[in-house]
């Protein structure tokens, strides 16, 4: 077995800088070519005593992230709220087709004054979709909240059925 190296006042020193610029224990260790054992030995002895213990840093900067995780889900469930609403409003306007064919190859549109059941279903379900996973993201606070937007789009779906005698 080889000789330990002996510990320098340098090698304090570099441990105390290190240790201030934020380093922690193991990559001071890889920057002094030591072990992480020797180097929490020097930190334990030097005056005052330093510490690696990052857990309260770790517990705050998790919490951090947490919050700013929150905050994004709230900020994106409105935006899937605003596409159910943008979406639901097209149910009974007017609604532009195209086709692209032919032997031409001629492109021709013309508007409807609204959209075919077809359509109007795939816009229901585009809606449903849109205000569920933003529910899911942003619950509701009051009770009872979730069962009343799930029977009002229950009722819509029913309503668009009854219309076009889609059943």
């Amino acid at each position: 077995m080889g000789k330990a190296r002996p510990v320098t006042d340098n090698d304090r020193q570099r441990v105390r800088e290190l240790h201030a610029d934020g380093k922690g224990r193991n990559e001071i260790a890889k920057i002094l070519g030591r072990s992480g054992r020797t180097i929490s030995d020097i930190a334990s002895k030097l005056e005052p005593p330093i510490t690696f213990d990052r857990a309260a840093e770790v517990r705050t900067a998790t919490e951090v992230r947490q919050a700013d995780l929150a905050a994004r889900r709230a900020a994106f469930a409105i935006k899937l709220q605003d596409i159910a609403e943008r979406e639901a409003a097209k149910i009974n306007e007017p609604h532009t087709y195209w086709d692209w064919g032919g032997k031409e190859h001629d492109f021709d549109t013309h508007t409807a004054p609204e959209p075919t059941p077809g359509d109007k279903r795939a816009y229901m379900g585009l809606v449903a979709t849109a205000v569920d996973r933003s529910l899911k993201l942003s619950p509701p606070k009051e009770e009872g909240g979730t069962d009343k937007v799930g029977s009002l789009l229950t009722s819509l779906f029913d309503q668009l059925r009854e219309r076009h005698g889609d059943h």
